[in-house]
């Protein structure tokens, strides 16, 4: 029985605590957990620790730095209100962070000192230097051209060199001229003589002698011979007892005539470099016309930077008027209190780089303008270097494609360069032809044909050992009667030979000729296949400038667009300076790219024309041709 009450109590002591212990455990599930609070020792130096307890509205004051903070003491912990048990138990309680009771109070509204509206900068100097505003000088592309063939100084150079040639060809035409040899003379001899039949008895022969021998000489470029007329006069006095005429006139009329007939007849040195002259002659006219292309090509150039140069500057300045009345929209906001000051500075920012921009374009203007004068004045010192250049010609545009097989052909027909070389191979073939005929033998013909006269006076006196005939007698007349009778008369024919063993010179002249024949032909597949480049690159060129034009006219119609719809929403407030900016600045660069693809396109047609060699029909700038020797 002992034994079965102690079990009994020991239930009820077990049934007890269960029943405290489920208690105990739901009422502190009922309390709402405390806040976590950050380790302070993990938080930089003065770092505010939030209160979970402040009331809404008040902020934590910051705590000091470490050991600078007083120590507070802790609350005692909030006793929770627990569900009564039949055991007393220790109530639960939540530990809670400290309070601290110190708050911050909202700052006041700042105190502004009143804005005034300030006034627009002005406009930057568009001044260029060297150049004033009252000397203008306005330009078509025709006028320039014009200038250029005028005044251009390698324009210059090349017509001289035209003109060198044919002084140079002149010369070598004067071997033909007529040659007139006049040799007058007058001799005195007294000589001793032993001969009886020299008709001196004292032993000294006494004889004078004037003559006078004029002679025409002149070689013939048809069959290279040579023909000289000889007219030799003489009056002869002696003291010669034995002469039956003292004194006697004497008369020689001869033509000789010498005639090659292998070596030199068809061609010879004289030939060769004459036929030589005249190629490099028509050479010169080509490299004068391929250098008035490339002077008119870069005029045609430099006129459509200086019309590029002067837009862009035009719409940078546009660009730059727009900022400047941005800024002045933004100072009024700013004075009635619309905007913050802060917008100022966004546009100032701006209108600088506007500015700068300006300045930039203004530098290239006078660059382009500075390579134009070049172009069109001759003289440094000249007056048009202070002026200022207005050009009046616009961009022209064309739709249509290029057709490449025409520019071909054209390139091929014109190119000065072909002609030059053309003009090579053929003074190629004059040195092939005459190094061959040097390799002949030479073979010359010679043929003299003379008739003589002879007067004088009769021999009178005691002395005398004779007389002479009657036809024979007489003066300086009857001697020129005797010579145009031809009853005294002189004819020679005769034959040279000349034969070279090796020839050595002529061989290897004409195997160098050769070699100098496959070289050309060379030389003009090579400037066939360059031509032919070059043609197709600016054919590429104008056509990709073509679509440009038209990519770009998209692109500024757009940028309009875009810029109008910015507007509307900046003044509505729904827009930023910044975005509006930004449309501007983009409308301006599509507006420049339209200029540039415009100028590019044009540009690009003078390469063309350039490269077909139709810059002189084009622009109607006629060369007159070579003149004839």
């Amino acid at each position: 029985m002992m034994l079965i009450s102690v079990s009994r109590e020991l239930f009820k002591i077990l049934l007890v605590s269960a029943i405290l212990v489920v208690g105990s455990q739901t009422a502190f599930a009922q309390v709402p957990g405390a806040t976590p609070t950050p380790n302070p020792a993990t938080q930089p130096p003065s770092t505010v620790m939030p209160n979970p307890n402040a009331p809404q509205g008040q902020r934590t004051a910051p705590t000091a730095p470490p050991d600078s903070q007083p120590v507070r003491p802790q609350a005692p912990p909030a006793t929770e209100n627990v569900p009564p048990s039949t055991t007393t138990q220790p109530p639960t309680t939540t530990p809670t962070p400290p309070v601290d009771e110190t708050t911050i109070q909202e700052p006041a509204n700042p105190n502004f000192p009143p804005v005034e509206q300030r006034p627009l900068p002005p406009i930057p100097n568009m001044t260029r230097l060297g150049v004033t505003s009252d000397n203008t000088l306005t330009l078509t592309l025709n006028d320039a051209i014009k200038r250029a063939l005028e005044n251009n100084n390698d324009i210059e150079m090349a017509r001289d060199d035209v003109r060198f040639a044919e002084t140079q060809l002149r010369s070598l035409y004067g071997v033909y001229d007529l040659i007139y040899t006049i040799n007058p003379t007058y001799q005195k001899s007294i000589a001793p003589v032993t001969f009886v039949t020299s008709g001196a008895p004292s032993g000294k022969l006494s004889t004078s002698q004037f003559s006078f021998d004029p002679a025409l000489t002149k070689s013939f470029e048809l069959g290279g011979g040579t023909y000289e007329f000889r007219f030799n006069n003489s009056k002869n006095t002696t003291s010669a007892i034995n002469s039956t005429l003292n004194p006697y006139y004497s008369s020689n009329m001869s033509l000789t005539i010498t005639q090659p007939l292998q070596r030199n007849r068809s061609i010879d040195n004289n030939r060769r470099q004459i036929r030589i002259q005249k190629k490099r002659l028509e050479q010169s006219d080509a490299d004068f016309r391929l250098r008035t292309i490339d002077v008119i090509t870069r005029v045609q150039r430099a006129y459509w930077d200086l019309v590029f140069a002067l837009r862009d500057q035009q719409n940078q300045l546009d660009n730059l008027n727009l900022t400047r009345e941005n800024l002045r929209t933004v100072e009024a906001q700013i004075a009635v209190g619309t905007k913050a000051p802060l917008e100022r500075a966004e546009v100032q920012t701006e209108l600088a780089n506007r500015e700068s921009s300006l300045l930039l374009a203004v530098q290239t203007v006078s660059i382009a303008e500075n390579n134009l004068k070049q172009l069109i004045v001759k003289d440094p010192t000249a007056a048009e270097w202070s002026a200022q250049i207005t050009p009046t010609d616009t961009p022209k545009f064309d739709s249509s494609p290029v057709n490449l097989n025409d520019a071909l052909k054209e390139a091929r027909d014109n190119r000065p360069e072909l002609r030059r070389l053309r003009l090579q191979s053929d003074i190629n073939r004059i040195d092939l032809q005459y190094y061959k005929n040097q390799m002949r033998p030479q073979i010359d013909l010679q043929a003299t044909f003379a008739t003589t006269g002879l007067a004088g006076s009769p021999c009178t006196g005691a002395t005398c050992q004779g007389s002479a005939p009657a036809f024979l007698q007489g003066g300086y007349a009857r001697d020129l009667r005797n010579l145009f009778s031809f009853e005294t008369r002189n004819i020679v024919v005769g034959m040279t030979f000349q034969f070279p063993i090796q020839n050595t010179t002529a061989k290897a002249n004409f195997a160098g000729a050769t070699i100098q024949k496959e070289q050309l032909e060379a030389s003009v597949r090579s400037q066939d296949q360059l031509i032919e480049q070059d043609v197709r690159n600016a054919a590429q060129n104008v056509e990709t400038s073509r679509r440009r034009v038209l990519a770009a006219r998209d692109a500024r119609v757009n940028a309009e667009t875009q810029l109008e719809g910015e507007q509307r929403l900046y003044q509505v407030g729904r827009s930023t300076t910044f975005l509006l900016f930004q449309r501007q600045n983009a409308l301006t660069n599509a507006r420049n790219a339209e200029l540039r693809a415009e100028t590019d396109y044009n540009k690009a047609l003078a390469d063309l024309q350039r490269a077909t060699s139709t810059t002189l029909r084009v622009n109607n700038v006629m060369v007159d041709a070579a003149p004839a020797p």
